[in-house]
């Protein structure tokens, strides 16, 4: 189990160039509570977007965080942060590759020191695998806090935009179907990129000199990705 499992746990921690929030972490994507349906009529008739209320719009969540400036910027100086560790986890792999090596071509071994051998490689592979599960987790609680961080933010600019542009609905895509609830959705109903330019104006983050691949999903073809998998829930914005 040893050393492809190591590999995908390396490649989990640190492939941040996919979120997801990819393996990426996915925020909890409630937003405010609409209006009550209790709504007096005369109200509803003075409001503008009434005419509206069967308008539906999507938009990526995850994708959107990814994609604005602040979010290119904090992901881009996490996965710096992660360098030194995936160094230090990919020098310790290579060490218990070396060992194994010399285990594979020591024919010539005696039995105790192919003993010894072989439990200093098994005490190594131990200490590689719980090493780079704490790193995985670590990375994931970062990008968790990352992404939570700029939702807060976001959420009132969504549901401003929805508002303003007499959207009824607004449903998050972040999770394709069928672990997400939308089978298909017409592209011009999507706004993401539009809350992206208008957080990104709002927050006056400049856009990064590079940008990165977000996350990718686990099971859905793509990523990130980043460590993900069980993904934690994070506290909703405030309603």
């Amino acid at each position: 189990m040893k050393s492809k499992f190591t590999c995908f746990l390396l490649a989990a921690v640190f492939a941040l160039s996919a979120i997801s929030l990819a393996q990426a972490s996915k925020p909890d994507t409630t937003l405010p509570a609409a209006p009550s349906s209790s709504t007096p009529p005369a109200a509803a008739a003075a409001d503008p977007t009434a005419t509206n209320a069967g308008r539906v719009g999507t938009i990526n969540i995850e994708q959107a965080i990814f994609a604005s400036n602040e979010g290119q910027r904090d992901f881009e100086a996490l996965s710096k942060k992660l360098e030194p560790k995936q160094t230090e986890l990919k020098n310790l792999n290579d060490e218990v590759e070396s060992l194994k090596k010399q285990l594979s071509d020591g024919a010539k071994l005696s039995e105790d020191a192919r003993g010894n051998l072989v439990k200093q490689i098994e005490q190594k592979q131990k200490s590689l695998e719980r090493l780079v599960q704490d790193a995985r987790d670590d990375a994931q609680a970062q990008q968790n806090e990352i992404a939570q961080r700029i939702l807060q933010k976001m959420a009132p600019v969504i549901v401003n935009y929805a508002q303003t542009a007499g959207f009824g609905m607004i449903v998050d895509t972040s999770n394709p179907w069928p672990q997400g609830p939308i089978l298909w959705a017409l592209p011009s109903m999507d706004i993401t990129r539009s809350v992206v330019e208008a957080y990104n104006s709002k927050s006056g983050v400049p856009a990064p000199a590079k940008t990165i691949a977000p996350p990718a999903k686990s099971g859905t073809g793509t990523k990130p990705a980043a460590p993900a998998q069980a993904k934690p829930q994070t506290a909703a914005p405030p309603k």
